[in-house]
């Protein structure tokens, strides 16, 4: 028997769990908000969210087939309900949507899963070398159908783990400004653990009905280090320029950046760094006039998103995220990614941006684009003499 036997004696009280839960952390919102103004409503907020978790508590008790360490079906559950991966068709085979082949539905599922599991697990590099075995068998091919396949699934795999990290971000930036991130006495500080509790509680029981959230207890740090570990074989297979499009586009990921823990920043310079020079060697290639706008456009967006981070989060915690040669080149290109632009209003944009976050982050002096802002500052002033 593929899936566990569901019956209304066995959805229904899950239903009731699952309806009771959303509708409370609903309306908690609203008593929060009340709970900062009178101390009374903050008590009795505390009440009823320790009331209400120790009823779901009692609920495995009192409805056996909510409890996941329950006889029946107990082998089936284990596997088909795991909350960290996501519910696949019955077969395990995803859909690669690049092509009805094989090796593109494998490289799919090879690359979920490297998503999905921890990097402690002894199973992790076993999946992601095997990954890597397919992508660079297919780039040695030098097939048409296998290059598209490596650019596709590789590309889609880059969007999947970009949208997983920013969720990742945005979830843990909302757990640390709860409460319009104010530091609050003790109560608080255990309605916020009781909330998380709940919270948890929730999501376990939308994971054993079928219907997980993505992105639980997914460590940032990893998904960030994917990404390099993609952005680099993206390059590899000639698809470069699919990560330095998708990473200029994420402007959300690149402004919660700013205000992400030292290590994570330090993970996301690294990734910033290689895919800056992937941007710059783009140009090389540059075949048709047409291409050239838009892949100035990418590079613009890419400046605005990133340059920030590169200002405020080149040091590191133990030691600095890119060594002294490595700053040297990326200091260079971009110099000459924005000697590109071709447009002194752009130019503007950046060089202020760049001043404006080099200034305010006393813990760097890094990058040091003095000589494009001198640069710029000649041009301008020699257009409007012309003028």
């Amino acid at each position: 028997m593929g899936m566990m036997e569901t019956s209304p004696i066995t959805v229904a009280p899950l239903l009731i769990r699952n309806i009771a839960t959303a509708i409370f952390i609903f309306a908690d919102k609203s008593l929060l908000t009340l709970g900062q103004k009178h101390k009374l409503l903050e008590q009795i907020r505390y009440l009823l969210v320790t009331s209400f978790l120790f009823f779901l508590r009692l609920l495995p008790s009192l409805f056996p087939s909510l409890n996941p360490s329950s006889d029946q079906d107990l082998n089936t559950h284990n596997i088909q309900y795991h909350p960290l991966r996501p519910l696949k068709t019955e077969n395990y085979l995803p859909s690669s949507g690049y092509g009805d082949s094989g090796i593109a539905r494998a490289l799919t599922q090879l690359l979920s899963i490297v998503n999905d599991i921890p990097v402690s697990s002894r199973k992790y590099e076993i999946v992601r070398s095997l990954a890597e075995k397919i992508i660079d068998d297919n780039h040695r091919e030098n097939k048409e159908a296998l290059r598209e396949v490596n650019r596709g699934v590789l590309s889609a795999a880059f969007s999947r783990t970009l949208s997983q990290l920013e969720a990742a971000m945005m979830e843990m930036g909302h757990d640390g400004s709860e409460n319009g991130g104010l530091r609050t006495g003790p109560v608080k500080g255990r309605l916020n653990q009781v909330l998380k509790a709940v919270r948890a509680v929730g999501d376990g029981s939308w994971a054993r009905s079928g219907r997980g959230r993505e992105g639980v207890d997914r460590s940032e740090e990893k998904l960030a280090a994917e990404l390099l570990w993609l952005g680099q074989k993206l390059a590899a297979c000639g698809c470069g320029e699919e990560a330095v499009w998708r990473w200029a586009s994420a402007s959300n990921l690149a402004r919660l950046a700013l205000s992400a823990e030292a290590r994570l920043q330090g993970s996301l310079v690294k990734v910033s760094g290689f895919l800056f020079k992937q941007a710059k060697e783009l140009e090389l290639d540059e075949a048709e006039e047409g291409q050239r706008e838009p892949q100035r456009q990418t590079k613009m967006k890419m400046l605005m998103s990133w340059l920030p981070l590169l200002c405020r989060a080149s040091n590191g915690t133990d030691a600095p995220v890119l060594s002294m040669r490595e700053r040297a080149e990326l200091e260079i290109i971009l110099e000459e990614m924005i000697e590109m632009l071709e447009n002194e209003e752009q130019q503007e944009q950046v060089l202020s941006l760049w001043l404006h976050h080099f200034t305010y982050t006393p813990s760097s002096d890094w990058p040091n684009l003095r000589a494009s802002y001198a640069r710029w500052c000649t041009a301008s002033r020699q257009l409007l003499i012309l003028n």
